[in-house]
């Protein structure tokens, strides 16, 4: 099982950015942990990040065909990515949204989410835990899926 973990704007940045919103945890560690979790669970974890929703959007048209699900931190493009959204929802996989911060505990442009309706879920606010939990639900999901 495959699993695409995908991160956008910024995202690179973590561990260096307000860690009071972000946490210290950096990109690299994340992906570590993830990978780590994703080998207990039988899955292997493909990460990638860009600052460009094209690039998103290429690794997405590129990747899913590959894959079983998606994990995905759009960062900033999560209001306004609409053709990342459209990207996600043509790859016919699913997707579940995970943010560091709430965003719902935020400025009020940031509660706005084009990716949450294509999603099978989001998870908001649980800082990089809330990447493996995603991760959990989706395997389990996934695995049940599957056995049927």
């Amino acid at each position: 099982m495959r699993i695409l973990a995908i991160n956008g704007p910024n995202l690179n940045m973590l561990g260096k950015r307000d860690k009071s919103i972000y946490g210290d945890k950096t990109l690299a560690q994340i992906d570590t942990i993830l990978k780590k979790e994703g080998k207990g669970l039988g899955v292997e974890i493909v990460s990638f990040q860009s600052n460009s929703e094209g690039a998103l959007i290429d690794f997405i048209q590129e990747n899913s065909s590959k894959a079983n699900g998606i994990i995905i931190n759009p960062g900033a493009l999560t209001h306004y990515g609409l053709s990342l959204r459209d990207a996600l929802d043509d790859s016919e996989l699913p997707v579940i949204e995970v943010h560091l911060s709430n965003i719902y505990a935020r400025e009020d442009w940031r509660t706005e989410s084009v990716i949450a309706p294509i999603a099978r879920g989001q998870i908001s606010g649980l800082g990089w835990q809330g990447y493996v939990a995603a991760l959990k639900i989706l395997a389990g999901e996934l695995k049940v899926k599957t056995k049927k």
